[in-house]
């Protein structure tokens, strides 16, 4: 494909998500007035998500470039936040933050989109938050006089957990001025800390400053950069192509309340749903950041190990953790960095000792889990591991319990073993960007990392901690699937993606493999697997007859990416955690999103 084609693919990708407004009606202009957006104070309410991107009558606008100084702002959510100040943080302050902006083709662009924007001024409190913007859009409204608008869908995220609240943010421009700027946080994915569930809004004061001098050069990043989306198109144009009922119960059986959003790649085509929110559908579907929590270890750990592998040979996932993480038990020190990636280190020292059979969750958030995990640094994080974590009779390998800390310890590891052949400046996750993520399409990569002294990233969390799109999502499920090949060039260990994808060598959930790992060909007796980040779910093809055993990364929330033997990826990014007891999340209905892909190509 040529790069002129795919940049007009890559466009063509980004008007189509913001085309939605089109259909869903609304003028901006009708919802925000020129005067509401010069108004002090915050606003009373959100408004029709339709006030974000272009109406039905809007016209181009003129270029924009800037740097805008966005003020610290306390913004109104309902229901209340239970509690607000974390850590001495306030959940309730949006940051102070400092943005950069050009535009293309009709498309305002963010310089920092993809990253985790922190907070440059402060109020009262620090900020809890950091942000994420993504691409947006410029244009006019025929009542605006000589204002013109700009929009982009602003994501509120945070570097102490991993769960996201998907906004939109818009403010009017002209010669020498710019209105504030209005905000609403109209979806999110699923909390821990800051409870309950809620949209947020509010209306913040900026300064405007002149921008970058080398616009062009941007403008030539950029379309590059759009041409290596994947080609994406609204699930209406999927459903029409089939007969009726082949999708009915995709994205199930979650209950669709607490649905954020769902895709399906097939041929190489990204096919989106709308995400339902309070005020209207989210208009920048394939902008949508999601905190996918444990779709992390399904991602970071196989990403970091096979590439590893690939670079070094297959013996990095023997290597023993502990003699790359200082201050552990000296346990660690017969633990493979496979075993953690298998969730087998043989630690945890809560719950009981009960194998056959086996609970995964037997003692998972014992261990005073809440002060490891809210624990800033990572010599913090080990000291909560070091005197909360004990080792159990069992040896590393043969018994998986579900426990958050292997998975970081492995993350820790892995980037000592990287700084030991690479020197001290290397890092593990810069390393999975640079030679994984950025050749496959995917420039931008936002995680959780420790906080360290003087307000510097540390150590990236490999148990949950990526902000992903859909695209991005969809890109590294099919680099798995091509078997860890991507345009020719061999990215992961070949022979070693395979095994994974097969599930050689998984670990049954439900007992004790304390003879050994499981051998090549695994039982068709129904039993979960998992190994190296990855669940596998037994799934009875209607075509086959045979059992499969599907990849599937999962995380908290009943966020999902399942791989499929026709070649199909479903995902799912949904919010159903911190739920009042008694919630009910999925129907009884069973893997209806399998049988829909299952029905759509029948294996």
């Amino acid at each position: 494909m040529g790069m002129e084609r795919r940049y007009r693919q890559g466009i063509a990708t980004l008007v189509l998500a913001a085309s939605g407004c089109a259909v869903y009606a609304g003028v901006p202009s009708d919802a925000l007035p020129v005067a509401a957006l010069l108004k002090s104070g915050s606003p009373d309410a959100p408004v029709a998500n339709a006030a974000f991107c272009p109406g039905p009558d809007a016209i181009a606008a003129p270029p924009f470039s800037g740097v805008l100084h966005i003020a610290p702002t306390l913004m109104t959510t309902t229901p209340r936040i239970e509690q607000p100040l974390i850590g001495g943080r306030d959940a309730r302050l949006t940051p102070g933050i400092t943005l950069e902006f050009v535009t293309i083709d009709g498309a305002l662009v963010p310089l920092q989109r993809g990253e985790m924007v922190r907070e440059t001024v402060r109020g009262a409190h620090p900020s809890y938050w950091r942000v994420i913007p993504q691409y947006g859009r410029v244009w006019r409204e025929p009542a605006d006089g000589d204002w013109s608008r700009a929009a982009f869908p602003l994501m509120l995220v945070n570097d102490t957990e991993n769960h996201a609240h998907q906004g939109l943010a818009t403010f009017l421009f002209k010669e020498g001025a710019v209105t504030k700027l209005r905000f609403q946080f109209v979806q999110q994915t699923a909390p821990y800390l800051v409870r309950p569930h809620f949209v947020g809004w509010g209306s913040a004061e900026i300064v405007r400053q002149d921008g970058a001098s080398r616009v062009e050069d941007l403008r030539a990043e950029i379309r590059a950069e759009l041409a290596e989306r994947l080609p994406a198109r609204p699930w209406s144009d999927l459903a029409r192509t089939v007969p009726p009922g082949t999708l009915d119960g995709f994205g199930g059986p979650l209950l669709p309340k607490w649905m954020v959003d769902a895709a399906l790649v097939r041929d190489g085509v990204l096919y989106y749903q709308d995400s339902p929110t309070p005020y209207g559908p989210y208009p920048y579907p394939l902008e949508m950041r999601f905190g996918v929590r444990s779709i992390m270890k399904s991602v970071a750990a196989p990403l970091a190990l096979l590439r590893l592998a690939e670079v070094y040979g297959p013996y990095v996932l023997t290597l023993r953790v502990g003699d790359y993480v200082p201050g552990l038990d000296a346990k660690y020190g017969r633990v493979r960095f496979i075993d953690a990636a298998d969730m087998a280190t043989g630690f945890g020292g809560t719950g009981t000792f009960k194998t056959n059979p086996n609970d995964i969750y037997d003692g998972y958030l014992g261990g005073n889990y809440d002060a490891w995990y809210t624990a800033p640094s990572h010599a913090e994080k080990v000291h909560e591991i070091a005197i909360n974590l004990r080792p159990y009779p069992w040896e590393p390998g043969t018994v998986m319990r579900y426990r958050d800390q292997d998975f970081y310890l492995l993350g820790a590891a892995l980037d000592g073993f990287l700084k030991s052949v690479r020197g001290p400046e290397a890092d593990v996750w810069n390393m999975i960007r640079d030679e994984v993520l950025t050749p496959i399409g995917i420039r931008h990569a936002p995680a959780v990392r420790t906080r360290e002294a003087g307000e510097r990233d540390g150590l990236v969390w490999f148990n949950a901690g990526y902000y992903p799109t859909l695209d991005d999502l969809a890109k590294i499920a099919l680099l798995d699937q091509q078997r860890g090949a991507h345009a020719g060039k061999q990215l992961l260990h070949r022979q070693l993606t395979e095994d994974l994808l097969a599930a050689r060598s998984a670990l049954t959930k439900r007992s004790d493999a304390a003879a050994g790992l499981l051998d090549h060909a695994i039982p068709a007796d129904g039993s979960e697997r998992y190994l190296m980040g990855f669940h596998f779910t037994p799934y009875v093809g209607s075509l086959s007859r045979r059992q499969y055993y599907l990849p599937t990364m999962s995380g908290s929330g009943e966020n999902e990416v399942i791989l499929y033997p026709n070649g199909l990826i479903s995902i799912r990014t949904a919010k159903a955690a911190g739920l009042p007891d008694g919630e009910k999340v999925q129907s009884d209905d069973g893997p209806t999103t399998i049988r829909a892909v299952d029905r759509l190509a029948p294996f």
